[in-house]
């Protein structure tokens, strides 16, 4: 498969290299003087292909990565720090700032999307643009939090004050797939609860950060956010193995998930927030509106290059409609267009990872050797930096594309006569985040529906799996996630409820009274925020 090289818009040619000299720690852009990591995209600038050099990042270690660790720690102070006994309106307040300041890096961020990891110009713009949508959701949410919280209740002759209080030290580790989006859902909320973080960027998606590095020093207190590079391995080991890390954040790899809760020596302190790998299977059932079932297989398997854990990684058709199913399916997956992500019209672009496509060709020959098939006329052709999306029949639990989560272009397709067949799978399965349903017979989907519910957290009917809209749980179950976000669970996983509490009586309440009148206290307060 070749792709003609096609002339690059001035507004997205790379004109200058962004070479990245600072980290954030103790509220100081620092200067990094040591050893630098060069950024490569795999997108060619030239005729000839080759990777284009997008500037570099500082290669640090377990000096710099103690070094923020004892930033995050003072600031929080063992609680009694700025940022966590601040006025709920006062953080709101930097975080508006922030998101203000941010605002103003759109283009900057945008351009870098597309250059580091391939994702498309509508994507890409989307990408930052529900992160600010995100943003101020949160604050939304939190305020309603807030003022749901300005009150005393009584039970037993007990008064209780009860709001939600921060957890201490968050460690954020970010994907590359949503290397802004997915990140901040995490940073944003342990932020806005009043703990304080330590963030390092993904490995692909890392250059996008450095537009908002003088936002975060600007809106933020000295040490609430300290922002380190780096490979994992070299910085988050030596935070986590000190011990003082009190939330692990991290959407990406349960590999590394598992690796960095291992040498946490106090295991029983530590809270996870953890989005992590989904093998979603589509089921659709002989009475589908094929139309719509391709559509949104089409989207669901391939938006991003199928490079997102929400992906259809698998899809199920039963046996009496898999034949049209596939033919169908296959031409559509054929008349994408491939190229770069700023062209119109692009679906198909190229794979920020550069061992990805021999990854997926390792896959597609092992399926090959087993029996399936490559029924579309473009699948498996290979350039420099991607692989056309295989269309896999029959596939069978033997092989490797059925068990691995593949997180890019290929799609296996699966033939089914009882609907047995995909539950037991998705049963044995150690994944469990989504599903995606296609079909029309209430009483085929009803007691279906109240299957899937119990092995997936969301069922999606007749529509591709997704994350949106942010308002609603993100989760799953087994090895697909721990805890859950969204605007609204995010900043519950992030904090904790506590409580002052007093006995009803002229004495306390004489104490209660004055606080709440002279405004002393941060946490006692029944003020409305507007």
């Amino acid at each position: 498969m070749n792709r003609p090289f096609s002339e690059i818009p001035e507004a997205y040619k790379i004109n200058s290299l962004l070479h990245q000299d600072t980290y954030l720690v103790s509220g100081e852009l620092k200067k990094w003087k040591g050893e630098t990591s060069n950024i490569y995209s795999t997108i060619s600038s030239t005729k000839e292909y080759k990777p284009t050099l997008l500037g570099s990042i500082p290669n640090q270690g377990r000096e710099e990565a103690l070094e923020v660790l004892e930033s995050a720690c003072s600031a929080y102070d063992k609680g009694q720090g700025l940022w966590p006994t601040m006025k709920v309106s006062d953080r709101i307040k930097c975080m508006e700032t922030f998101v203000e300041l941010m605002k103003t890096k759109r283009e900057e961020v945008v351009k870098l999307l597309m250059w580091e990891i391939g994702k498309n110009l509508p994507d890409s713009e989307k990408e930052f643009d529900r992160t600010v949508d995100y943003i101020y959701d949160t604050i939304e949410d939190y305020k309603q939090m807030d003022r749901d919280s300005a009150k005393f209740r009584k039970s037993d002759g007990i008064y209780a004050h009860i709001r939600r209080g921060p957890l201490g030290v968050v460690l954020c580790l970010g994907p590359y797939n949503y290397p802004l989006n997915e990140t901040f859902c995490l940073l944003i909320p342990a932020l806005i609860m009043g703990n304080t973080a330590i963030f390092k960027p993904a490995k692909h998606g890392v250059l996008l950060i450095a537009p908002l590095m003088e936002a975060f020093q600007k809106s933020f207190p000295k040490g609430v956010v300290n922002i380190i590079f780096g490979r994992g391995r070299a910085v988050a080991s030596p935070i986590m193995e000190s011990g003082k890390v009190d939330v692990l954040a991290l959407i990406g790899n349960s590999t590394s998930a598992n690796a960095l809760q291992t040498i946490h020596p106090k295991k029983n302190r530590l809270r996870l927030v953890l989005g992590l790998e989904a093998k979603n299977p589509a089921i659709v059932l002989p009475d589908a509106d094929l139309d719509l079932a391709i559509d949104e297989c089409i989207a669901g398997t391939l938006s991003f290059n199928g490079q997102r854990c929400t992906a259809l990684k698998v899809l199920y058709v039963h046996k009496d409609i898999v034949d049209e199913f596939n033919n169908r399916f296959a031409k559509r997956v054929d008349a994408l267009k491939f190229g770069n992500p700023w062209e119109p019209g692009v679906k198909l672009t190229p794979l920020p990872e550069k061992d990805k496509p021999a990854y997926i060709k390792e896959l597609i020959d092992d399926a090959l050797e087993q029996g399936a098939k490559i029924i579309n006329d473009k699948g498996g052709e290979i350039t420099d930096n991607y692989i056309y999306p295989a269309v896999l029949y029959p596939v069978n639990k033997n092989m490797r594309v059925f068990k691995e989560e593949q997180f890019g272009p290929v799609i296996p397709v699966l033939p089914f006569t009882k609907i047995e067949e995909p539950l037991d799978d998705m049963a044995e399965s150690n994944y469990g985040q989504q599903v995606s349903i296609f079909g029309k017979d209430v009483k085929r989907l009803a007691p279906l529906i109240d299957t899937l519910v119990n092995l997936v957290c969301r069922v999606n009917l007749n529509s591709s799996c997704q994350r949106g809209p942010d308002v609603y749980p993100f989760t799953g179950r087994k090895d697909s996630a721990f805890s859950t976000l969204s605007v609204h669970d995010a900043l519950r996983s992030f904090s904790i409820r506590t409580f002052v509490a007093s006995k009803d009586n002229d004495y306390n309440n004489a104490i209660l009274n004055e606080l709440l009148d002279k405004k002393t206290s941060n946490f006692i307060s029944t003020d409305y925020i507007l």
